[in-house]
């Protein structure tokens, strides 16, 4: 007989959960244990699928993936965390509460130093979204059009970043290094919608053509077109202006991967990394 959640709750609560069995989960017969709720993650509805809706990441190993270090030949051997469902960065360093950086006691900073994560695939038009969740100082980013042959490796980024890290004062208009901004380009004003630490926020980009869009908890903050004027102007304001040579435009490669980025000083967690194609 098919249990149906429900019916799972209802036993787990009468005889403790199977993946926590010294922990019953208490409660209403209805209630839930946290262990069964963290299982629907990395998961996608029947109308998910039938939209085209595609796991990213599968919640339990690096398949699809390869570590920029190396030339995106394996995944990373270290500096990445799996656990109950959650990808998380692992730090060399961190920012301590004056705003400086400072290096972690050797034992725990050679856990990290992993190098961002790569898809292996390429993609083109697509909406990706994930769960990501922030810690005091955290730092990382959504990279997207990647191609290590192109600007040394540089593309777009939704910045995912704590404003108590002290590049959220930092690159141009002092304002474009904030969470869901385009990276040192476009100023999302988002720092509203945040969840407090700890707690799980979702982005969301969206490219489909030219047009590109930046999500952040259900909210569009960003909308702007690769190769227009104030594109171009914008990179010519930016620390990536120095990428191009006379003729090429940087941030208008047609395709490319996905990158999660390993900033080195913070500890950020990742769940539901799901993508379909346009």
């Amino acid at each position: 007989m098919k249990m149906t959640i429900p019916m799972m709750a209802a036993v787990a609560a009468l005889a403790g959960c199977a993946t926590c069995p010294n922990a019953p989960c208490g409660g209403a017969p209805t209630a839930v244990c946290p262990k069964m709720r963290a299982a629907a993650a990395n998961t996608l509805t029947d109308a998910e699928k039938a939209a085209g809706w595609k796991l990213l990441w599968d919640g339990r190993t690096l398949d699809g993936w390869v570590g920029e270090k190396g030339g995106c030949k394996a995944p990373p051997a270290k500096g990445w965390k799996i656990e109950d469902g959650v990808l998380t960065v692992l730090p060399h360093s961190r920012i301590t509460p004056e705003g400086k950086w400072e290096k972690l006691p050797p034992e725990v900073a050679a856990l990290g130093g992993g190098g961002d994560l790569v898809t292996v695939k390429e993609y083109k038009d697509f909406e990706l979204q994930l769960d990501f969740r922030l810690t005091r100082a955290a730092n990382s980013g959504i990279k997207y059009f990647y191609n290590p042959k192109r600007f040394k490796g540089t593309c777009e980024e939704y910045q995912i970043l704590d404003a108590a890290h002290p590049d959220s004062t930092k690159g141009r208009d002092g304002k474009c290094r904030r969470v869901a901004s385009l990276y040192d380009m476009i100023p999302a004003n988002a720092e509203g919608a945040v969840k407090p630490l700890g707690e799980w926020n979702t982005a969301k980009i969206v490219a489909k053509g030219n047009v590109v869009e930046h999500w952040l908890n259900g909210v569009k903050f960003i909308t702007y077109e690769r190769g227009s004027a104030a594109f171009r102007q914008a990179v010519a304001a930016s620390k990536y202006a120095k990428e191009q040579k006379p003729g090429e435009h940087w941030g208008e490669t047609p395709a490319g991967r996905i990158k999660i980025q390993d900033h080195g000083d913070s500890t950020v967690s990742f769940r539901n990394i799901k993508i379909r194609e346009l």
